[in-house]
C-alpha cells in the first residue's frame, strides 16, 4: 500500500471515528442528564398510565417534553426511535484505524524494543487478546453477584483498568500502550451496547408486543453498563488525542500518568453527573481532586528548561557539526520534505530539521521529544543513548553554534 493511499485512508478513518464518536457521546451524555433532571409528572393521569418522571426543555426555539416510564409504556408506539448504530460505527472505524497504523505498521507505532522485543505477530495476538480479554474478565465481574454491588464492581473494575495499564506499557511503546488502553475501555463500552443494553431493550419490546409485563431487572442491567459507560467516557477521549503528547506517553512511568488521567477524567465526569442530578448541592470534591492530578502532573512532568537558539551565541562548529550530524543519520529520514522512511509522505507535525536553521528553530520540540524518548517513533533509526545523550547536552549547553 504506497504511502500516499495510507495518508488518506488514515484522514478519512480518523474523520468518521471523530463524527461517529460525537453522536455517541452526545447521545449518552444527554440520556444522562434526561435521567438526572426528571421530576415527578405533575399529571397524576401520567403517573397512572407507568411515567416515573417528566421533564421539560426549551433548545432552538422551541419547547420538548420528555418522559421515562418505570418500565415500559402500556402498548408500543408506531414509531421508536433507537440508539446504538453511533456506537457501532464509533467502534468499527476504531478498529480500523487500529487495524491501519497500529497494527499494520507495529514496527512503529506498536512496538518498542526498549520495551520489549516483540515480533510483528506476538505484537498483535497480544494486543488483540488485550482487548478481548478486558471485555471478558469485565462482564464476568458484572454478572458475578459482586455485579450487585454497584461500589465494589466500581472499586474492582478501577483497579483492574489499573493494572492493564501498567502490564500494557511494559510490553508496548508508549504510543501503543496508551492507544490500546483506549481501544480495550472502548470496546468494554460498546460490547456493553451490543451484548447488554439493546438485548435489553429488545426483551422489553418483545414483551410489549407479546401483551407481557417485561422484566425491570433487563432495564436495570442496562441502566448500571450505561452509568459503567459515562464514567469511562473522558478516559476514553484522552487516549483517543494522546498519540499527539509525548509528555505524557513518552514519560518514565507513563502508565502512572495514564492512570493518573484517567482517575482525572473520571473524576470530572462523576462530579458533572451529580451536578445533574444535586444541581448546587453537589461536592466539588471530584473537581478538586482532578485539578490536583493536573498540578502533579504538570509539575512532575516538566522537562528541564527549554533553550533557544540565541540563548548562547559562542560559536562552536565541532560540537554543531556532531549534531548535525546526528540527527541527519537518525531524524531527517521522517522530518525533511520528501521523507525517504516507508509510510510518511509528509514530515510529522510539519517539523523539518534537514538545515543548521531548521534544527535551531525547533530545539525545544526537539528537547521534549528526546527527553521522553518518544522519538525517533519507534527507535527505527537505531538512535544510540550515547547519540541521543550528546544532543541532549549540547542543548543543555545553550545549543552552541
Amino acid at each position: 500500500m504506497s504511502a500516499y493511499l495510507l495518508e488518506w485512508l488514515s484522514l478519512l478513518g480518523r474523520w468518521l471515528h471523530l463524527v461517529a464518536g460525537i453522536a455517541w457521546i452526545g447521545s449518552s451524555f444527554f440520556f444522562i442528564w434526561l435521567n438526572n433532571h426528571l421530576l415527578t409528572p405533575a399529571n397524576t393521569a401520567d403517573s397512572e398510565r407507568g411515567v416515573a418522571g417528566e421533564s421539560w426543555m426549551v433548545h432552538g426555539g422551541a419547547f420538548y417534553h420528555a418522559q421515562k416510564y418505570r418500565t415500559a409504556p402500556a402498548a408500543l408506539p408506531d414509531s421508536l426511535h433507537w440508539f446504538y448504530w453511533e456506537a457501532y460505527t464509533t467502534f468499527l472505524s476504531g478498529l480500523f484505524l487500529l487495524c491501519l497504523m497500529y497494527y499494520a505498521q507495529a514496527e512503529v507505532y506498536l512496538i518498542d524494543p526498549r520495551v520489549m522485543p516483540l515480533s510483528k505477530p506476538v505484537a498483535i495476538a497480544l494486543g488483540v487478546g488485550f482487548i478481548a480479554g478486558g471485555w471478558l474478565i469485565y462482564d464476568a465481574i458484572c454478572r458475578s453477584s459482586l455485579g450487585r454491588n454497584v461500589r465494589a464492581t466500581g472499586v474492582v473494575i478501577a483497579m483492574l483498568l489499573g493494572l492493564a495499564a501498567w502490564s500494557l506499557c511494559h510490553v508496548f511503546s508508549g504510543r501503543g500502550a496508551f492507544i490500546e488502553f483506549g481501544a480495550m475501555i472502548g470496546s468494554i463500552m460498546v460490547a456493553n451496547v451490543f451484548f447488554v443494553i439493546i438485548p435489553g431493550q429488545r426483551k422489553l419490546v418483545k414483551a410489549l408486543l407479546e401483551s407481557r409485563t417485561p422484566d425491570p431487572e433487563d432495564g436495570r442491567r442496562g441502566s448500571l453498563r450505561s452509568t459503567h459507560n459515562t464514567f469511562l467516557t473522558l478516559p476514553v477521549l484522552f487516549t483517543m488525542t494522546s498519540n499527539h503528547y509525548a509528555i505524557t506517553y513518552g514519560a518514565r512511568y507513563n502508565w502512572l500518568v495514564l492512570i493518573a488521567l484517567s482517575i482525572a477524567g473520571a473524576a470530572i465526569r462523576i462530579y458533572f453527573v451529580r451536578r445533574h442530578s444535586q444541581h448546587d448541592r453537589t461536592s466539588p470534591l471530584p473537581l478538586v481532586l482532578a485539578a490536583a492530578v493536573f498540578a502533579v502532573l504538570i509539575v512532575t512532568l516538566m522537562p528541564a528548561a527549554s533553550t533557544t537558539a540565541t540563548a548562547i551565541q559562542h560559536s562552536n562548529a565541532d560540537d554543531f557539526a556532531r549534531v548535525q550530524h546526528i540527527v541527519q543519520q537518525r531524524c531527517t529520514t521522517c522530518h525533511s520534505p520528501t521523507p525517504t522512511q516507508p509510510g510518511f509522505v509528509a514530515p510529522p507535525k510539519g517539523v523539518e530539521l534537514d538545515t543548521p536553521d531548521k534544527i535551531l528553530v525547533h530545539l525545544a520540540a526537539m528537547q521534549q521529544q528526546l527527553t521522553t524518548r518518544a522519538m525517533p517513533v519507534g527507535n527505527l533509526t537505531g538512535m544510540t543513548d550515547d547519540e541521543r545523550a550528546d544532543v541532549l547536552d549540547w542543548m543543555q549547553r545553550g545549543a552552541p553554534h
